[in-house]
């Protein structure tokens, strides 16, 4: 199918330039780019005044799939991913089984493909997540794993994970390191500060995510592995994440929008769906991720996406699963609060969601160029709508934002060249979606 991207403006994170452009799309690759492109046999996508992205990839989410179906399938999870703008995902291992052998990784390799989206599994780092010995990480290598990480808990023994490292590193394998010291967090289940000790829900403090964070930014120096650390969410694991970088340490990191757009004010209605690990923060925390974002320290924006079933968040705080459903909200929160208010501009929103996440699981540089893969995400400045969770194509609803007003949200998706995702046009009465028109 050949397509004709009429109008729109065009987001170069290498070059850092945005540029009124016209693109033509066939057989999945950009064949000319450039003002005034007119093509009688191509489908015309008029995307005049929205923005025109290398397409979006979510490098941290949780397709659920295989042995919680009930939650998400790769199938649903994908198509929400579409939906939310995104391109291509990497999904962690906490599977049931968990992803720490070939098989595994194959099995979701080949549900990915029926589903003809792009994902990129992550292999889990120790055995059955246990933390107490090694993956077969050659054989993780070998089947295609992008990462290594056990997220959803940390590796507690510091001898295990050096030695996980060290493998990682003779593959050439990032290790994606989920930061808690669980001696600190405990059974907590939200921030520890004023507003824990007000609504008598046990703590988690900073210092939990903190100490191995530190911990795990010596050992990375030590074997010389690259180690992103994921989900940031403190000032002080920000310091010592810029810190490791001046000192040459090979590391990354991300940020999710729900730890750069809520504190833990939003959790005193004991709203289930705010309770998230690591727990939302402060204020002087989120301006700390700004600052981290828009200074590099911060090299990506992830949206952590941990789809449940309803009943399992309708019930008391305390006994609800940490996790947001976060695919289908993470453009447009970052559009409304970070490139609406000018904290980033669309080259580096670019950069944060597309360029660096493919460059940290070795995938070719996210950019918009003749000859190459046609992935795009459009989006439009100027749509604007309230977040509605029963429309989500995830089967996880589990998402604080119902009911806010964003606007930037994604109109159109296209992966290999072929459109994935596009507006319903019918939505927006003042027409500012996609529209497509043929040209005979």
């Amino acid at each position: 199918m050949k397509y004709l991207l009429k109008g729109g403006m065009v987001v170069d994170p290498v070059a850092e330039t945005v540029a009124p452009l016209d693109i033509l799309v066939d057989e999945g690759k950009i064949v000319a780019m450039h003002p005034g492109i007119e093509d009688r046999n191509a489908e015309v996508l008029v995307v005049e005044g929205n923005y025109v992205f290398p397409g979006f990839i979510d490098i941290h989410c949780h397709l659920r799939e295989p042995g919680e179906e009930l939650k998400e399938t790769i199938l649903t999870g994908t198509r929400a991913a579409a939906k939310g703008g995104f391109t291509a995902v990497a999904c962690m291992g906490n599977t049931k089984p968990p992803a720490d052998n070939g098989a595994v990784v194959t099995y979701i390799k080949e549900k990915a493909q029926r589903a003809s989206f792009p994902v990129y599994p992550i292999g889990c780092a120790t055995k059955e997540r246990k933390g107490e010995e090694p993956a077969e990480i050659g054989d993780l290598k070998e089947a295609g794993v992008v990462a290594l990480s056990d997220d959803g808990d940390p590796i507690m023994n510091a001898e295990v994970l050096r030695r996980v490292m060290e493998y990682a590193r003779m593959f050439e394998l990032p290790v994606i390191s989920h930061c808690e010291d669980k001696n600190l967090s405990g059974s907590g289940v939200m921030h520890e500060g004023y507003i824990s000790t007000l609504l008598g829900l046990e703590g988690i403090p900073a210092a939990a995510e903190e100490v191995h964070v530190a911990r795990d930014l010596i050992l990375a120096a030590m074997t010389g592995v690259h180690l992103h650390v994921a989900h940031v969410s403190t000032a002080g694991s920000v310091h010592l994440i810029r810190e490791a970088k001046k000192r040459g340490v090979s590391v990354t990191a991300e940020v999710t929008p729900h730890h750069l757009c809520l504190t833990a004010e939003a959790v005193r209605g004991y709203d289930t769906n705010t309770k998230v690990n690591p727990p939302l923060r402060t204020k002087d925390d989120i301006r700390a991720l700004l600052e981290g974002l828009k200074d590099g320290t911060i090299d990506v924006i992830a949206t952590d996406h941990a789809p449940h079933r309803r009943e399992e968040k309708e019930v008391e705080y305390n006994y609800a699963p940490f996790g947001i459903s976060g695919l289908e909200t993470a453009v447009p929160l970052m559009w409304e609060y970070l490139v609406a208010r000018k904290v980033l501009s669309p080259v580096e929103l670019a950069k944060k969601m597309a360029l660096n996440p493919a460059r940290i699981i070795g995938l070719p540089d996210r950019v918009i160029k003749v000859g190459g893969e046609a992935n795009i995400t459009v989006v439009d400045p100027d749509l604007k709508r309230p977040v509605v969770t029963r429309e989500f194509l995830s089967l996880g609803k589990n998402n604080p934002f119902e009911g806010r007003l964003l606007r930037g949200w994604p109109v159109l998706t296209m992966i290999r060249g072929e459109v994935r995702f596009a507006w319903d046009t019918g939505y927006n009465k003042q027409d500012r979606a996609v529209t497509s028109k043929s040209k005979r």
